[in-house]
């Protein structure tokens, strides 16, 4: 997080509320992903935050990315626009994966001419990429445990494993081509034996392919859920790397390719919300704050997110509990009820760390209120 002397000077400069973005703390991230993951391709979830110069720094970085949406897609073909033709569609085919199993037709037709590699878990989806992406490589998704993930994917995508290879058949069957799979753990997952089961999975369901003759699968994408660390309780990266670096050597020769979808693991801690006190009064015992920023805005991932924020202070003194309010006029717009900060004037600044990720992705417009001014340092 950027010194509280710079982020007090920042919201001087550019008013409130504001999203400060520290682009030396996404580098530091990645550099450490990679580092603690060698063997592992960093493909950015675009979702996480796709800020345009958030993806043009990683971009820089060398970063591939994961992208769920047309929108992603383009916003992450800018960097590559004044690229030859040739070198543009080996970045598509190398750097950009279409992560979202299930795509409209419209955004079907539009991708197919880039060829890209898309993901896909049923065979309405084998379908429509037959009748519309022809084009397209094909990563198969399989539902595996997210159990003690903050937010639970598996319900909503995913193959169960037994039927994994019927559908890789299936596919070929249709004359496409199944190069990978991918699985997801679960947003923040600080159960890192959901990695060690999926691997176990996606190892036997690859084996048992092989054996029935589809010899081209060779991706392996072990997904997203790097924990951010949010507070003590996370247990280090370094220690789910670790387990990772030592599952993936024993079951994946380097035939295999190894990619991963982090987005919160490398925007979450590089994203600070300055906000100023707008009102304040005492309601059943307990003092309240209304700030210019809340869940409709950036603090959206209080709702979306299942994420705490806590505020912080930038004076010192006696705390106590109370509650904190967005600025809106709906009660839902309530970012705790249970902060604890000292005496605060209206005007003054408090700010949230570590709010890179699914946040302001989410910001509205709603009661007219603007989402945070959006302020970057050591670009």
């Amino acid at each position: 997080m950027a010194k509280l002397s710079t982020l007090e000077q920042l919201a001087e400069e550019n008013g409130t509320p504001i999203f400060v973005v520290d682009h030396d703390i996404i580098r530091q991230n990645y550099q450490d992903f990679k580092t603690l993951l060698p063997r592992v391709q960093i493909f950015y979830a675009v979702k996480a935050n796709s800020d345009k110069e958030i993806v043009k720094t990683l971009y820089d970085m060398g970063s591939s990315f994961d992208v769920a949406s047309m929108n992603e897609f383009l916003l992450v073909h800018e960097n590559i626009e004044s690229l030859p033709d040739e070198e543009r569609q080996k970045f598509i085919w190398e750097k950009i994966i279409y992560a979202n199993p299930i795509k409209d037709i419209k955004t079907l037709k539009e991708l197919d001419k880039y060829k890209p590699l898309v993901t896909f878990d049923n065979i309405e989806e084998i379908k429509k990429v037959k009748n519309h992406a022809p084009n397209a490589g094909l990563v198969l998704r399989i539902k595996v445990p997210n159990t003690g993930a903050m937010v639970e994917l598996s319900s909503k995508f995913g193959i169960d494993p037994g039927l994994a290879v019927d559908l890789i058949e299936e596919a070929h069957r249709q004359g496409l081509v199944v190069e990978g799979l991918s699985f997801h753990v679960g947003s923040q997952t600080t159960n890192f034996d959901n990695y060690i089961q999926a691997i176990s999975v996606a190892s036997g369901i690859i084996k048992e392919a092989k054996l029935k003759g589809f010899e081209k699968i060779k991706i392996l994408d072990i997904g997203g859920g790097f924990p951010a660390p949010y507070d003590v309780n996370v247990e280090p990266f370094k220690d789910l790397a670790r387990k990772l670096n030592s599952e993936l050597d024993r079951l994946f020769d380097d035939s295999i390719e190894i990619i991963a979808e982090p987005g919160r693991f490398l925007v979450a801690t590089a994203c600070t919300a300055v906000s100023s006190v707008i009102g304040k009064a005492d309601r059943d015992g307990k003092r309240c704050y209304y700030i210019n920023d809340g869940v409709y805005h950036t603090f959206s991932g209080i709702i979306f997110d299942h994420c705490k924020y806590h505020l912080q202070a930038f004076k010192t003194g006696p705390k106590q509990i109370c509650s904190v309010f967005g600025p809106t006029c709906d009660a839902l717009d309530t970012i705790s009820l249970a902060e604890e900060l000292p005496e605060l004037e209206i005007e003054e600044y408090v700010y949230s760390e570590n709010i890179g990720a699914y946040s302001r992705a989410s910001s509205t417009w709603f009661n007219g209120f603007p989402p945070a001014k959006i302020v970057h340092i050591n670009k």
